[in-house]
């Protein structure tokens, strides 16, 4: 198998992984709050990442990966990014009514692509904008149910748009920058996400919630489910690190959506939540969406690749011309420099 067949069949394997790691923590963490009565989100997500740096830990006392030295502001910066976006996101849930929670959730692709744009110089066709378009509406039209706005929610839900865009995009920013694996960065980003988390997260969830982490009666069938959560969610962190740092902040956004779909499919079937008619139209739309924008950066990257053959073989092409002209003139040069004939002979082979 060659090194782009590799990669692909990485990233393939990075997306399988993502989606069937999200897929499974909200269904587990949907039956912890809905069924089991434990609303207290925020904190725990912060010991999801706790959990999280202590199995990465371990894994690298065994010598399964090699740490690397980054900057400690960088760190600081991008843990602090990340655990408020994960706060605002779930107090804009808090503070909005779940279609408006959906709606900003929705906004983070556009919003991704400006950034990118505007400061990263990235360009997208129109091609993969529209499949973006089909792909938001059809995820809108399947899960919107309502949309209440007020002045609070609609300003904490801005500012999780835009700690979510930008701490995405120094995910895949800082991978390819500082040339670190997914798992260098989160190993060193997990600690200081959780702490942030760990802080915040019980005066949170008391604002969303009016009920105290502290002061909650925890069953045995409770601890169970939370310690599956907690394991899941060392894949899920692993996979989104992963996935962004493979492909882009805009493709994770994209398989966040297909994850989406895929929920309000598994909630019917296993939790048997409400479904209809618009719910299938939406989902099919917006797979429809994934399609086309799957293909499309699949064509743009094999013309890419193309190019970049073209250019590799006309380097090549060069390097092997002008050893053979040089060759040409050491030989004319033959009776007066021995060491120049020698010179010839080598670089023309």
């Amino acid at each position: 198998m060659g090194e782009i067949g590799k990669i692909q069949l990485g990233v393939i394997g990075a997306l399988f992984l993502s989606v069937a790691s999200s897929v499974s923590i909200v269904i587990c963490n949907k039956a912890l709050m809905s069924k089991l009565g434990f609303p207290f989100a925020t904190t725990l997500t912060s010991w999801h990442l706790m959990v999280t740096f202590c199995t990465l830990h371990v894994a690298q006392r065994l010598n399964l990966f090699v740490t690397k030295s980054i900057d400690m502001k960088t760190i600081m910066l991008f843990g602090f990014l990340n655990g408020v976006s994960i706060g605002f996101l779930n107090l804009s849930l808090g503070f909005n009514s779940v279609g408006f929670y959906q709606m900003t959730k929705l906004a983070i692709i556009p919003f991704t692509l400006m950034l990118e744009t505007i400061f990263l110089k990235k360009q997208f066709s129109q091609k993969i904008k529209f499949s973006l378009f089909l792909l938001l509406v059809g995820v809108g039209v399947a899960s919107i149910t309502d949309l209440q706005l007020n002045f609070v929610g609609t300003i904490i839900s801005l500012l999780a748009i835009i700690t979510t865009c930008v701490s995405q995009i120094l995910t895949n920013t800082i991978q390819k920058k500082l040339n670190v694996s997914s798992t260098q960065l989160l190993y060193h980003s997990a600690p200081f996400q959780a702490a942030i988390l760990f802080v915040s997260g019980p005066i949170v969830d008391q604002l969303l919630t009016n009920q105290s982490v502290f002061a909650y009666k925890y069953s045995s069938t409770v601890l169970a489910f939370i310690i599956l959560s907690c394991l899941i969610a060392v894949s899920v962190n692993f996979s989104t690190f992963l996935v962004i740092g493979k492909t882009s902040p805009v493709t994770y956004q994209v398989l966040g959506h297909l994850k989406t779909c895929l929920v309000i499919g598994f909630g019917y079937t296993l939790l048997h939540d409400p479904f209809n008619g618009r719910n299938i139209i939406g989902i099919l739309i917006a797979i429809f969406g994934m399609v086309l924008y799957s293909y499309f950066c699949l064509e743009e990257n094999k013309k890419k690749q193309l190019l970049g053959d073209l250019s590799l073989a006309s380097q090549d092409k060069d390097k092997d011309s002008s050893p053979l002209l040089v060759g040409r003139n050491m030989d004319n040069q033959e009776e007066e420099n021995h060491e120049a004939k020698i010179f010839s002979k080598d670089s023309t082979n």
